[in-house]
């Protein structure tokens, strides 16, 4: 509220108790500069927890998704401007969001992280994890390849000792209908 207008108001409540003999109390909404300051720093707000979210949905992606909460995947009744309260709640609960994606991607990282160092110990010494498998999802990589140890020549090599880690070939193919074509039963 600028200087000029607060001497204002208290210049008219001045002239009111004098008029009156007592202060008057009245209620008067906020100024329109403090309400939109107030809007603009909240849109800020959401726009930057917004970008936040999509920015940790985006980098883990297939891993983490973006729910949409109860309130937000009811859609509004036509076009409206949103009051103090209810941007104060969009901000909130996008806050409420960020928290619990940083937390899952947290408990990722440490899954991925587990998932890599068990892969390590399996390249350096596969006699010790015979048979152990670590999908390559486990390691944060799209696909559907897996690590595996297996023995070197089938049963000579499990009998012998000798272990490998390999890595499949990926996703297996995909198979066609079990039915013929109607064309082709003519």
């Amino acid at each position: 509220m600028a200087q000029h207008q607060q001497s204002v108001i208290d210049r008219e409540a001045r002239s009111d108790e004098a008029f009156l003999g007592a202060p008057r109390t009245t209620f008067s909404p906020a100024p329109p500069e403090a309400e939109q300051a107030a809007r603009a720093t909240l849109r800020a707000q959401i726009a930057k927890l917004e970008a936040e979210l999509s920015q940790i949905v985006s980098q883990r992606f297939p891993f983490i998704s973006a729910e949409l909460s109860a309130e937000a995947a009811v859609p509004a009744a036509g076009p409206r401007i949103p009051d103090l309260a209810e941007l104060e709640r969009t901000r909130d609960d996008l806050a409420g969001r960020l928290s619990e994606l940083n937390s899952r991607s947290a408990q990722r990282r440490l899954h991925e992280h587990g998932a890599r160092d068990l892969l390590e110990r399996m390249k350096l010494e596969p006699g010790r994890y015979k048979y152990y498998r670590v999908p390559v999802r486990d390691l944060g990589q799209g696909g559907c390849g897996v690590w595996e140890v297996r023995p070197r020549l089938g049963l000579i090599g499990m009998l012998a000792g000798w272990w490998e880690l390999t890595l499949s070939s990926g996703c297996p193919l995909g198979r066609g209908s079990r039915t013929r074509d109607p064309v082709e039963l003519r």
